[in-house]
């Protein structure tokens, strides 16, 4: 299963800056970054980390004097290689500690591999179709704002309320696009431009004239509250995103599923699977 779900591993060494962090994050397409020292994990990094590191350091170092190592979670969750139904305990490890991902070592300690958010997401649309519907696992908490804000408003709004991404509505609450983390990551600078003084790394240099609407696509993904998890699951998955609005039959916003959830079910699931396989040993 590690061949055909688990993700490649990117690693840094404890010394590499949080640029080069970014930037490895950027052009691979992921959200965690494992901290390695002669392929033995020392640590794991998130764009969430950052962000809050940034938040509390006040120095004027740029992010290219910054090691990674200050940045770093080093409590890394990790199972070996071949353990029994690993998808299983990868998605209750994710629950219970609230992570992304789990590294995946040999007898060894190695690094061999990393098990995150989208492989489980992956593994659930191909395997647990029919089991739950969007509405048993949505968040119904769901953090909004409008086109006209600005682009500084929507980052400090997702910093406060600790969430990737943030729904925009109209002004009769319909939901007409979604901003996250990635999309400001995307249409940033910073990287272009060799920017590597700059502390809001996520932010393009032009950000006080712009405004969210700047930022929306033409077409916003929804799924309807009584669809399958795993259609939702398969949606996120095709369209690189995760996280997606919930409506329902009247196109009214209900709520927001991410990965985050489909992960939640997976622990739930892959648990009464198990317990049901050994049930039929049994008798």
């Amino acid at each position: 299963m590690r061949s055909k779900y688990s993700s490649p591993v990117i690693t840094v060494q404890p010394e590499s800056s949080i640029f080069d962090a970014l930037l490895q994050m950027q052009t691979n397409f992921i959200k965690h970054i494992v901290v390695a020292v002669k392929n033995i994990p020392v640590g794991i990094v998130t764009e969430r980390d950052i962000n809050r590191f940034l938040g509390d350091d006040k120095t004027a170092r740029a992010l290219d004097e910054i090691p990674i190592k200050h940045v770093m979670q080093k409590n890394i969750i990790s199972i070996t290689d071949g353990t029994e139904d690993h998808f299983d305990q990868c998605a209750a490890r994710m629950e219970t500690f609230k992570i992304g991902s789990v590294v995946l070592v040999n007898d060894d300690g190695e690094l061999i591999g990393i098990v995150s958010r989208t492989d489980l997401t992956k593994s659930y649309a191909s395997v647990f179709g029919g089991k739950y519907l969007v509405k048993n696992f949505m968040n119904k908490k769901v953090v909004t704002c409008r086109r006209s804000d600005s682009i500084k408003f929507a980052l400090s709004l997702m910093n406060k309320n600790q969430v990737s991404r943030l729904v925009v509505t109209d002004e009769n609450g319909n939901p007409v696009g979604l901003i996250s983390t990635n999309t400001l990551l995307t249409h940033s600078d910073y990287f272009s431009k060799g920017n590597t003084r700059s502390r809001d790394y996520l932010l393009p240099l032009n950000r006080e004239k712009m405004t969210v609407n700047d930022l929306l696509s033409d077409e916003l993904l929804t799924v309807n509250e009584e669809y399958d998890l795993a259609i939702a699951a398969s949606k996120m998955i095709k369209n690189r995103v995760g996280g997606v609005p919930v409506v329902n039959s009247s196109h009214n916003l209900v709520g927001i599923v991410s990965k985050t959830d489909v992960v939640r079910a997976f622990s739930i699931v892959g648990s009464h699977e198990e317990i049901k396989s050994k049930y039929k040993e049994l008798y």
